[in-house]
Parts: C-alpha cells; sequence; structure tokens
C-alpha cells in the first residue's frame, strides 16, 4: 500500500544531470513538500544504495544544494572516479514555512517527521536503488546544520553518521536570520532546541557526527562552544575550521567532506 495520498514524479524524458524531483502530500505538512534527488547515473532497479538527506539553510527550498553549489555534478564526477560509492542525495525543502522552519515540529506541523519519515519514505517509493535496507545518512548547512545534528541525534538509531556546516547551534541563534518571532518557533513545554541538549538527552544512541565552521562565519564562536563543550564531556565528534564565511563557495567545497566521511561509515 503506497504511503502517501498522492506522489508526482518528474518525467525521465525532461530531466538532466541525474536530477529527479518528487511532490508528494503529507499530513506533517498539511499539504504538499518537494524533494530534489540525485540518482546515480547507472543505478539499476536491485541496486541497494545509501541515502543521504541534505537540508538547506534559511530563504531556500529543494532546489538550493543541486543549483548553488552543483553538489550533482560534483558527485557523479567521483562516483565515476571510484572516490565516492555510488549514493542517492535527497534534498527536501525545509517545508516552507516562514523565512525557514527550523526543521522542527510547531504551528500544528511536524517538519521534524517530514525530514525523518516523509522524505526517506518517499525516495524509497520511487527511485531505484532506494530501499528499506539502504544505510540512511543526514547533513545540512546552517539552519540545515541545525536540523540535521539536532534531528540526526534524536533518531540516531536512523542514520549511520550525520553532519552539519556553519550550523546553527540552538534556536536562538535562527533570530539572526529571521523576521518571524522565536516564539513561534517554541512548542509546548520546551524552552529551547538546542544541538548540545539534545547530544546529551541521546549520547547512548548518537551516530558519528562531524561538523566544521568557517574562519569568517558570523556562527563560528558558537560552532567552537560546541566542539569545547562536548570535549569536556567526552562526547566523541570531529570538528574543523576552513577559511571562509557564511556562503555558497564554502559549502560547495566542504560538503564533500562529509559524504567522503559517510562513505566511510559503510
Amino acid at each position: 500500500m503506497p504511503a502517501f495520498r498522492t506522489i508526482e514524479v518528474s518525467n525521465p524524458d525532461y530531466e538532466r544531470d541525474n536530477l529527479r524531483f518528487i511532490t508528494v502530500k503529507t499530513p506533517n505538512l498539511k499539504g504538499r513538500g518537494d524533494i530534489c534527488v540525485y540518482v546515480p547515473f547507472d543505478t539499476r532497479a536491485g541496486d541497494t544504495l545509501p541515502i543521504v538527506i541534505l537540508l538547506h539553510g534559511v530563504y531556500g527550498s529543494a532546489w538550493n544544494w543541486p543549483l548553488n553549489t552543483g553538489i550533482h555534478l560534483q558527485v557523479d564526477k567521483l562516483i565515476k572516479n571510484k572516490e565516492l560509492p555510488p549514493m542517492i542525495l535527497a534534498m527536501p525543502s525545509d517545508g516552507l514555512w516562514g523565512d525557514g522552519s527550523g526543521y522542527l515540529p510547531h504551528s500544528h506541523l511536524d517538519f521534524e517527521r517530514w525530514i525523518v519519515d516523509d522524505v526517506p519514505n518517499a525516495v524509497m517509493e520511487v527511485i531505484k536503488g532506494a530501499k528499506k535496507e539502504s544505510p540512511l545518512f543526514i547533513s545540512g548547512l546552517s539552519m540545515g546544520g541545525f536540523g540535521a545534528l539536532r534531528v540526526g541525534a534524536k533518531y540516531g538509531y536512523r542514520f549511520k553518521a550525520i553532519s552539519g556546516h556553519s550550523s546553527i547551534t540552538s534556536l536562538a541563534q535562527i533570530k539572526l536570520f529571521v523576521e518571524e518571532h522565536l516564539k513561534d518557533y517554541l512548542q509546548k513545554d520546551i524552552v529551547d532546541e538546542d544541538v548540545l541538549a539534545t547530544f546529551r538527552q541521546y549520547r547512548d544512541s548518537l551516530p558519528p557526527i562531524k561538523f566544521d565552521c568557517g574562519t569568517d562565519d558570523l556562527l563560528l564562536k558558537y560552532n567552537r562552544e560546541l566542539h569545547q563543550k562536548m570535549v569536556q564531556e567526552g562526547i566523541q565528534h570531529r570538528y574543523d575550521e576552513y577559511a571562509g564565511g557564511h556562503e555558497w563557495p564554502y559549502w560547495a567545497k566542504h560538503i564533500m567532506e562529509s559524504l567522503k566521511f559517510f562513505s566511510e561509515q559503510l
């Protein structure tokens, strides 16, 4: 039985560069959500490939990763050169609430379950090589880094590894980017959503963690603080800093390191 009432998939005759598009209706969004998917060039129906969910930042949507970084072209080249194993990239919208949903449940919508449940289920339903047995990974940038680290930790039993780039590390930092009120993001009986607090709560089931930040990034101090506190508390992780700011050229370059980190977990 199909997992969704409606699911619409792009026509292969008009697709380019191994990108596909999915629109699916889900109760979690009380409407439709979009997913852009990269499928390796020679994938067959019987294959079982890893699925990497990539989350965008504020202001964006499902097209951000491929059309601002060319990630699908980079990955295609690395797979052909055998520098990466074949993998599917699932790049969903965040639910398109306000300037950015934060990938949290709020406003009577569940942007968290959209990512954790609906996105992999939709991909498995219509994409060759995506199976229930497919290893699952998650990464993201800025708000998407916040979503990937927090959701990936909370549902660590589902993900083989998680990563974040230039990540918001606590919900209050989203006010650096959005015009919506912070109170609109907060769930009942929860004062704040924080990556470190999530790591603490689920530390017994955390998957391998990697995150990085640019040395000219406005979120650098928050990422350094997260790293230092994780070291103090003995939470295993990898943290890196590189030249660059809160910008697409930085993410286009360093997302490749996350994909290689993920491939090491296979």
